[in-house]
């Protein structure tokens, strides 16, 4: 079976391929528009999964829009019927079902998968990942009796788990392999002081340690790690994800740790092909050479660019990556993208709760992570979006927000 009529096709159902949808009918695109979705759900979001949806396991919604948004709007939303191969000479999809689905212009926004525990005992009941609505649902109940939870991996999603899982009044254990939490992310300065307030709240965490085996009669019971046996009656793991490229790479597209674009997010190989969000990597002018990022801003954004650019209005990508993490009382906020040879300074606010950390390159600011300081991460993202020079002296006794506003004043008098 072939769709008749060759348009726009979205291969994917998350944050990114809605984004490239909304913004193909906002900026006016008329012909046809399709969304080849892997799950049988609704567009959702993915953030709440690991904040959230455990509190309410069986009540949440996490529905990005109604299923009345793609129908005013003509978007034909396949739900349970994902792609299984890409035709590029043909202009076609292949879906499970086998329907072959002709395209215009093709946009990837197959996401990321789990990297897999590669440890004995992973396949025991009560050994979970979260990544679908449906690992949510399933980790939120078995929240509810789980008296001894170890979270392996002190990554966001992690972190996040660690959080509402002591929250339900579970003995929480963190175990990171690294010799910190969020290595990748957040520079070793603040770090320590993330540490330091999970421990506060009463989750374990142990760094530096691997997980050598899972063990239980059917069911885990406990973990066996390089520094002794932790009982457990849930495991949660974040260990990482893998952009989902297998279909651009069978297809003969240039793929390297995510498709490869370029600064429009055009497939280098094949220009009518497109990429977007987790399974995207590509040139950015924040970054030092190409780069993917796990994102909902970087989802929303690169979707709506592609969208707006197929529809006719063609732009480089360059929104300023931010990120957040929500962990229990912890608001982890991130704007810009740090190397590890920065120079990072750490800087309390007037109350404890509060806390930033900016990173300098070449005494530029380029980064600032933030602690339960919203207002100063927002100052931050302006500035860095505007690309307002910041050095260190400028910060001597002042935060960005407070700069910021001297900066404008001194504008209105000149």
């Amino acid at each position: 079976m072939t769709s008749a009529r060759a348009g726009v096709v979205v291969v994917g159902g998350g944050q990114a391929g809605h984004s490239v949808v909304s913004a193909l009918r906002g900026a006016g695109y008329d012909g046809p528009v399709i969304v080849l979705a892997d799950e049988p759900h609704l567009p959702y979001q993915r953030p709440p999964l690991s904040k959230k949806a455990h509190t309410e396991p069986d009540g949440i919604r996490v529905d990005l829009v109604p299923e009345s948004f793609y129908r005013e709007r003509d978007i034909e939303l396949r739900l349970g019927d994902g792609v299984t191969a890409l035709d590029t000479a043909a202009r076609t999809v292949v879906t499970g079902t086998g329907t072959r689905v002709p395209y215009e212009h093709l946009v990837l926004a197959t996401g990321a998968r789990n990297h897999q525990l590669p440890v004995p005992g992973a396949e025991l009941d009560g050994v979970h990942a979260l990544r679908s609505l449906d690992d949510a649902l399933t980790i939120g109940q078995a929240l509810t009796t789980a008296r001894d939870v170890v979270v392996v991996g002190g990554g966001f999603i992690g972190l996040e788990l660690a959080q509402v899982a002591a929250a339900r009044g579970a003995d929480v254990t963190v175990v990171e392999l690294a010799d910190r939490l969020l290595s990748r992310a957040v520079s070793p300065q603040l770090q320590e002081h993330l540490r330091a307030r999970h421990e506060r709240s009463g989750v374990r965490i142990l760094t530096g340690t691997g997980v050598q085996a899972i063990e239980g009669a059917g069911r885990v019971e406990r973990v066996v790690t390089g520094r002794g046996m932790l009982p457990a009656d849930l495991v949660v793991y974040g260990i990482g994800a893998a952009p989902r490229d297998e279909l651009a790479r069978d297809a003969g597209l240039a793929v390297d740790d995510g498709v490869l674009v370029d600064e429009q997010l055009r497939s280098i190989t094949d220009p009518r092909i497109s990429a977007v969000g987790d399974c995207a990597r590509h040139p950015h002018p924040h970054a030092d050479g190409l780069v993917r990022l796990e994102s909902v801003q970087n989802a929303t954004d690169q979707g709506a660019l592609v969208g707006r650019r197929i529809a006719g209005s063609p732009a480089p990508y360059r929104s300023l990556p931010w990120f957040w993490s929500d962990q229990g009382d912890i608001r982890l906020q991130i704007a810009g993208l740090r190397t590890a040879t920065d120079e990072v300074r750490v800087v309390p606010s007037d109350t404890p709760e509060k806390l930033a950390a900016y990173a300098f390159r070449d005494d530029r600011l380029v980064a600032v992570e933030t602690l339960n300081w919203p207002a100063e991460h927002l100052a931050a993202r302006r500035l860095l979006e505007q690309e307002t020079p910041v050095c260190s002296a400028d910060l001597a006794g002042a935060t960005l927000g407070a700069l910021a506003r001297a900066r404008r004043k001194a504008e209105v008098r000149t």
